[in-house]
């Protein structure tokens, strides 16, 4: 997967990365890739293919069918290949598992999608109408998008591990989603990750950080 650079997503991802809203703050990022493999992505493809083919030969009645349907397709198998090497890409750090990882993603719609977002991003549209006027975040996002990877061939995925495998999570999360746009023709994908952080929780971490250091400097000074 090769990082895309498309300045038509520069001026929503500026005003993402950190929307004050009083008491928290909204942090978004969109990012697209080229389904290119670079790097060592044919030899993890291969391996999650593997990942696939095995839970596929080992599926017994307590799987679920629909999704040994949807695996049982190489089509669908490349699909989410696909997704989960924008995800290592995204976060290099972190092991994704092909079966863990599959079972949270969602094929959706663009209406299921724009209700997720006037739900959680009304405060942020408002302050993106303030700050920069003209068309609303909504339009301007799906405008930036469809110029990336034309959303109406798209399809769109929504992503949302528990809390153990979720990468996205940071502390003080109050809510965070995450979508793909995954363009079949184009070999493109835009991802797109919004959370809502408490700044509470954030002070609190500060905190104890601090309370942590203080403690070390004291015991520094102690033999023991």
């Amino acid at each position: 997967m090769k990082f895309l650079e498309y300045t038509p997503l520069d001026s929503i991802n500026d005003f993402l990365s950190h929307v004050n809203l009083g008491e928290c703050t909204i942090k978004g990022k969109l990012e697209a890739y080229s389904c290119k493999h670079i790097g060592v992505d044919r030899k993890l493809s291969f391996s999650l293919e593997q990942e696939f083919l095995d839970y596929l030969g080992k599926s017994s009645d307590s799987d679920s069918p629909s999704s040994v349907e949807f695996l049982s397709s190489r089509s669908s198998r490349k699909t989410m290949i696909y997704l989960i090497l924008t995800l290592s890409h995204m976060y290099p750090d972190y092991d994704f598992s092909a079966v863990h990882a599959h079972q949270f993603f969602r094929e959706e719609r663009w209406d299921s999608f724009r209700l997720i977002f006037d739900t959680y991003m009304f405060e942020a549209a408002k302050e993106w109408i303030e700050v920069n006027g003209g068309s609303p975040l909504l339009e301007s996002l799906y405008k930036a998008i469809d110029e990336v990877v034309k959303l109406a061939e798209c399809e769109i995925y929504s992503y949302n591990p528990d809390s153990d495998g979720d990468p996205f999570l940071e502390r003080g999360a109050i809510w965070s989603f995450n979508f793909f746009f995954y363009n079949r023709k184009l070999k493109r994908v835009v991802s797109f990750r919004c959370c809502c952080l408490s700044k509470l929780a954030a002070e609190g971490f500060l905190t104890d950080e601090l309370c942590d250091e203080e403690d070390g400097d004291i015991f520094d000074d102690m033999d023991i």
